[in-house]
């Protein structure tokens, strides 16, 4: 049976790796992406490479395109295998506690956040569906309340309330969502990919989109053993 993925923000970045690296293992990927255009270029950038990927238009922010997508999921392949939730912003006006625009943190906190919610809820019932399905939550090092703690950790210096918290926020629905689903076929990892260079970070990163994603697909792939409600990075476990 050939498993079918869905990835948002495929088409850049580590997502457009993700997708490539998942269609390179077989797997028959839709390539969210909230341009129709890009989501487009994205697909034809992998067929020139002899991979397929079916574009589709999905805005995090946009509740009814996000429904349209599951539709067209479900009328194109009738079910999902595996879903990788990998569309995220940062802010320029985010900052630390005391000077971080709230504004920008509701920004950050609707897409990263509450549009990752609205996704897993809607291709939930096709997940079902799946003999076994997969859910990869793309979080960060900085959403570790413990890490975020540690004077020592190399990222305590990056306060950014309003990203931490989004990607806190999405460990919370990991965590949760993973109980909820212990009794069924669906897994549910939080995982965090690493510093990447990617259009996120300004491509300040030190590894490349390629290593980005590798630790992402192993997590979508994971066979009839999977571990579920976990935290995860290049390294090994990341503390919650």
């Amino acid at each position: 049976m050939v498993r079918i993925a869905l990835i948002t923000g495929a088409n850049k970045g580590i997502g457009l790796e993700i997708a490539r690296q998942l269609a390179e293992a077989g797997v028959t990927v839709v390539l969210g992406a909230r341009d129709a255009g890009r989501g487009q270029a994205a697909s034809e950038e992998l067929a020139a490479s002899g991979l397929k990927a079916e574009p589709i238009r999905i805005d995090l922010n946009d509740h009814k395109s996000i429904a349209a997508a599951a539709e067209t999921i479900r009328d194109r392949h009738g079910r999902l295998d595996i879903l990788v939730n990998n569309a995220g912003i940062v802010d320029a006006q985010d900052g630390p506690p005391s000077s971080a625009s709230p504004e920008a943190a509701r920004r950050i906190m609707e897409t990263n956040f509450i549009g990752t919610l609205a996704v897993t809820q809607a291709m939930l019932p096709l997940l079902r569906r799946s003999p076994a399905g997969r859910i990869v939550n793309l979080s960060s090092s900085l959403g570790s309340l413990a890490v975020n703690g540690d004077p020592t950790s190399p990222y305590y210096s990056a306060r950014l309330i309003g990203y931490n918290a989004s990607k806190a926020a999405l460990n919370m629905l990991t965590v949760q969502l993973a109980a909820e689903l212990r009794d069924t076929a669906i897994v549910v990892n939080s995982v965090s990919p690493g510093y990447v260079k990617t259009d996120l970070t300004g491509h300040t990163g030190f590894m490349t989109a390629e290593e980005g994603a590798k630790l992402p697909v192993k997590y979508a792939l994971l066979g009839e053993d999977a571990v579920s409600g976990r935290f995860v990075e290049p390294d090994g476990e990341t503390p919650w």
